[in-house]
């Protein structure tokens, strides 16, 4: 007898044959009709039980969550809505199932019942939907890169750099913390640590991805990342994954056209192979849009906006064209805006990065050459001393989506910014290294994994979008 899949029994032409399936019990009514449900797919299989000859002690055991195995007839349904049903000729149960304290209910649970039960919550159909699509995103990514000639680089966990300058990391020690050594001057004496020396968990593969790009040409990292930051919103995260290409012999203008060609890649590939989860996520938000405010609904429909980033070209606009537009504006000259436009070399909040991709360009958008006071110190600085070679792409209803740029390559120049911000060279000799030995042009850009998660399938809290989130005062599971 052959196994099948619920996804395959639904999609294949296969019938009055007998089957054998296994899943678990979303709903049985009637002492009669079970649906099963094993994750491969959105919707269960009804599989009809002659309840006249099964023992009242299995069909007792036939609760919401049980696990099962089915042996039966495929057959044509007889009653709407599916195209095939198991006429059950045996059921096992294959675990124990207790009704009374199982949480994932055949009802509707609010997102935060559902995160405080994240080892079950994809027993509901958004969050199956939601990690579907995750692994097929995370599968395009690494198809993208495999076909164009990327080599896939594990990029270190621990590190003892800091690639964003920011600090907020996760310090990794083996130290005793209630009496650690201390050096001569009072402070804590790493070198009597584990590795050494002061070690902490990634913010960014980056810098270690560039040493492989200046020898075997074009790679990517994809892992996860870590930031100290105390921020408890819908938008961040302590634990998450990276996306970060990096490419030598490449400027900023072919940075721009390979992070325009990766994102339509990523997203066409989910509209061909995903579209019954895409199509649920987008019911799901019109449903959710009906309680709204007119002012808080979304302005586009969930596949809407992917079709909005592959059938438009991207527009290029420097910052200071970008700030020009934002300041003669009219929310900014109503002061409709939150964080005002006021002056050249602010940084732009989501609020700007959306009216101009949704209102005023009416496309993506790619903002390059930034103030360098509000950029990292790798980036290339332009000829006019004062901005890089840095570029943000900007989506609808999410505002930036990567983040990027063309590398310094020039070492007195690197050096200069790195004494600027107080970076210590010796922490970075190796980086360095890069500069004095076959220097070359060369850029690279990140994205936030579930930032992209939470474009693709239009949820509003990255939790959401990860199967454990980890966030202030949260490592549960």
């Amino acid at each position: 007898m052959t196994s099948y899949t619920v996804s395959e029994l639904l999609s294949k032409d296969i019938k009055l044959v007998e089957v054998s399936v296994k899943g678990w019990v979303r709903t049985f009514r009637a002492n009669r009709f079970l649906a099963l449900n094993d994750g491969s797919s959105l919707q269960n299989i009804q599989c009809v039980i002659d309840f006249k000859n099964t023992e009242d002690a299995v069909l007792k055991r036939l609760t919401t969550g049980a696990a099962v195995h089915i042996k039966g007839d495929l057959v044509a349904s007889q009653g709407k809505g599916q195209a095939v049903e198991i006429n059950v000729n045996s059921i096992d149960v294959l675990g124990d199932s207790d009704p009374e304290t199982y949480p994932i209910q055949p009802k509707k649970h609010s997102f935060e019942f559902l995160r405080e039960n994240a080892h079950l919550r994809t027993r509901t159909n958004t969050f199956s939907a939601i990690m579907r699509l995750r692994s097929a995103l995370s599968f395009a990514v690494h198809k993208y890169f495999n076909e164009n000639g990327f080599y896939y680089m594990h990029a270190p966990i621990i590190t003892g750099s800091d690639a964003e300058g920011a600090g907020e990391m996760f310090k990794v020690s083996k130290l005793n913390a209630k009496n650690p050594p201390l050096d001569e001057n009072g402070a804590i004496d790493y070198s009597k640590d584990f590795f050494g020396k002061e070690t902490n968990l990634t913010v960014s593969g980056q810098l270690e991805a560039e040493t492989y790009a200046m020898s075997l040409g074009k790679v990517y990292t994809f892992g996860p990342t870590f930031r100290a930051e105390n921020s408890n919103t819908s938008r961040h995260l302590s634990e998450f994954w990276m996306i970060e290409p990096e490419i030598a012999f490449l400027d900023l203008a072919g940075n721009m056209d390979l992070a325009e060609d990766f994102m339509k890649y990523v997203l066409n590939y989910i509209l061909k192979n995903n579209r019954e989860d895409l199509e649920f996520l987008e019911n799901r938000l019109i449903a959710e849009d009906k309680s709204k405010p007119e002012a808080e609904r979304n302005t586009m429909g969930l596949i809407e906006k992917l079709h909005f980033v592959i059938e438009n070209n991207f527009k290029r606009v420097s910052y200071t064209e970008a700030i020009d537009i934002l300041k003669n504006s009219k929310p900014n000259k109503k002061k409709k805006f939150k964080y005002p436009i006021t002056e050249w070399g602010i940084d732009l909040q989501s609020e700007h990065e959306r009216f101009l991709v949704e209102k005023h360009f009416k496309c993506p958008v790619i903002i390059f050459d930034y103030p360098a006071n509000i950029k990292a110190f790798y980036m290339r600085l332009n000829d006019d001393g004062k901005t890089v070679r840095a570029m943000d792409i900007l989506f609808p209803g999410i505002g930036e989506m990567i983040g990027g740029s063309q590398r310094e390559e020039r070492l007195e120049v690197l050096q200069q910014r790195m004494a600027e911000l107080h970076i210590d060279e010796k922490e970075l000799w190796w980086y360095l290294d890069l500069r004095k030995y076959g220097t070359a042009v060369h850029s690279g850009f990140g994205l936030g994994f579930e930032r992209l998660v939470m474009f693709v399938t239009g949820m509003s809290n990255i939790r959401d979008v990860i199967p454990f989130p980890r966030t202030p005062q949260n490592a549960e599971f």
